[in-house]
Formats: structure tokens, sequence, C-alpha cells
């Protein structure tokens, strides 16, 4: 199979109980800049959609066994580690806010440490998509908020967050620009 340009991974929990949390940002963020495709099921560890030279994937597995589901992808379709974006949450972020790194640690990301492990390289893009409430008083824990429910309010600041990561991902507008969910 052709080797492809890039693969974009969004990852998140299976099941509709983590469908709405923030755990899940990484998720949500691929089926706003998807907008509307069509993903397929591939042996029950991830589902795909692509274009001529992206694939989208969304891991089936539980977050911290994400790797699994990324390395049989890129085993799929041929991708190069360098040619990877992951897209997650980012409880060191707060809401509306986000960064792109590359080549960097998990620092404490399991589903990021599990996709490391898996390709044992740390050498692909990161989109790391702020969580961190914005509001009320002191530091909160990660595990205190990132199994809630997106409140309505992040929820409309998350998806400028996502059209703008769309825009960055796919600046001639393919596929959806990231209107959509």
């Amino acid at each position: 199979m052709k080797t492809l340009r890039r693969i974009i991974v969004g990852l998140g929990n299976p099941g509709t109980a983590f469908a709405h949390t923030y755990h899940n940002v990484g998720q949500s963020a691929l089926r706003v800049i998807t907008d509307g495709m069509e993903f397929k099921k591939q042996k029950g560890s991830f589902a795909f959609a692509a274009t001529a030279d992206t694939v989208f994937v969304l891991p089936l597995t539980f977050m911290n066994e994400s790797g699994a589901a990324v390395r049989e992808a890129m085993k799929k379709f041929g991708g190069r580690a360098t040619e990877l974006t992951v897209l997650h949450d980012e409880s060191d972020l707060p809401v509306g806010k986000y960064k792109v790194s590359a080549g960097r640690n998990a620092a404490g990301h399991k589903g990021v440490q599990s996709i490391m492990d898996a390709l044992r390289t740390k050498d692909f893009t990161r989109i790391r998509i702020g969580i961190r409430p914005t509001e009320g008083t002191g530091r909160k824990k990660a595990s205190a908020f990132v199994l809630k429910n997106i409140t309505p309010k992040d929820r409309k600041i998350l998806h400028a967050v996502f059209a703008e990561i769309a825009n960055q991902l796919l600046p001639y507008g393919e596929p959806g620009g990231g209107d959509g969910a």
C-alpha cells in the first residue's frame, strides 16, 4: 500500500459513557475535523477515514492502551512516526488553549506513553488540547475532572479550538474544515 503523507489520531475512551468527557477531547476534535466522514472499523482495534493523503484514526481501545491501535494503523497504512499527529487532552493547559509539540516525553499522559512504548519512539507530533478548568479556586488533580462531562460553556470554547486546529491541519479546507459536530 502507498505510504500516505500523514496519519492523524484522536485519543479517547470507547463507549457512550465517555463520549462527552474532557478525556475524550482528542476524539471530539478529530470528529469535528473530519466533519461527518464515515469511519470504518478495522479488526476491532481502530476505526479510520481517509482522504488522498491523510488517514484519520480513532482507537477503539481504552486511552491507556492506545499504542496497540496506533501501531496497527501505522502498519496498515505504511506510515512513519514522523508522519503521525496525535490529538489528546492536556490537563496542564486551561480550556481554550492548545500546544503543538514533537519529540517530547509523555509528561504523565498514559495514552501518549502507550503510543511511545508501542512505536518505540517519541518522534511524532502531538496537539495537546487544554482541559484544565478556568474557574474555581486551587489546582485540582486531573483525576478530579478528566472523566467529567464537558460543560456547555467549555464545549463552545473547545469547538472554537477544534476549528482552529482543523484550519492548521487542513489549510485548504479538506475534509469539513472543522465546522461540524
